[in-house]
């Protein structure tokens, strides 16, 4: 298996994924995660990555949650100030 390269972005979505499944183990499934949870775990993951990361990579979250045994099932994003929330179910 040859090894690839991330960019930058592929990076910080993996972080985003591991952020939230550690969440949705922790809490358990269903769970809502909101950006203030995330921040707490990883603050690199501000409110704007997070939603390029969903927009840009969200296969990347999808595979990682799916491999735990989770599932999205909604993102929100309210804009700017009014929060952004991730509804995370078991598969």
């Amino acid at each position: 298996m040859a090894f690839t390269a991330k960019s930058a972005s592929e990076t910080k979505a993996a972080d985003l994924a591991s952020a939230l499944v550690r969440i949705a183990d922790r809490e358990g499934a269903p769970v809502g995660i909101g950006v203030d949870q995330l921040r707490r775990g990883n603050p690199r993951l501000t409110p704007l990555a997070i939603g390029q990361m969903y927009r840009k990579h969200r296969d990347i979250l999808e595979a990682a949650l799916a491999e735990r045994g989770y599932v999205l099932i909604d993102y929100t994003d309210q804009g700017p100030g009014r929060g952004m929330e991730f509804e995370i179910g078991s598969s």
